[in-house]
């Protein structure tokens, strides 16, 4: 490669990670976003935090979901704990999408709401028409799409997903709890 091409290559690769350094924390800015939005019109507060419950690597290791990070919170305000949050990431046909799955303190779920879409198929699993059914399910249910829960056509990878990811998360909630790791208001 001559000294020009070396150049031209090196400012191209700069070039690329400073706009990346502009365009990622976007998408993380616009996630939050939708997550505030989802919690705000979900428990009817303007004013909340997330508190982030970190969970035991060795505990993480034996559940199905992962736990590791900021996937699940505490929803506090000045009335005390409201629920709790799991945002997590599932794959659609070609990309990946986030979902949230909002509980109530006893942990079953109030609201489930996909965030971010990336599909031009399978949009329907983000309708609450779908998405209610899995309103009041607990740690003690186990899902099984096509069963339990509704199959929808033309967003068969997504919705079951979806129901696998949501399935995961109440089993590993039910082992985190039984190993009281979980804090119960």
């Amino acid at each position: 490669m001559s000294k020009g091409n070396r150049k031209g290559y090196c400012v191209a690769i700069f070039l690329g990670l400073f706009m990346a350094s502009f365009t990622m924390p976007q998408q993380s800015s616009k996630l939050q976003e939708k997550i505030d939005n989802a919690i705000v019109t979900t428990y009817g507060v303007e004013d909340f935090s997330l508190e982030p419950i970190i969970i035991p690597e060795e505990m993480n290791q034996a559940t199905k979901a992962e736990f590791s990070g900021e996937h699940f919170y505490e929803i506090v305000n000045s009335n005390g704990v409201l629920g709790y949050a799991y945002v997590g990431t599932a794959a659609s046909m070609k990309k990946e999408f986030e979902y949230i799955l909002m509980f109530n303190t006893d942990l079953s779920i109030k609201k489930s709401k996909v965030l971010i879409y990336r599909e031009n198929y399978g949009r329907q699993i983000g309708s609450q028409r779908w998405l209610k059914q899995f309103i009041g399910l607990t740690p003690n249910d186990e899902l099984t799409y096509g069963k339990n829960i509704d199959a929808i056509a033309g967003a068969t990878i997504s919705a079951s997903s979806m129901t696998r990811a949501t399935d995961e998360i109440l089993q590993s909630i039910k082992t985190l709890k039984e190993q009281n790791i979980i804090p119960l208001k």
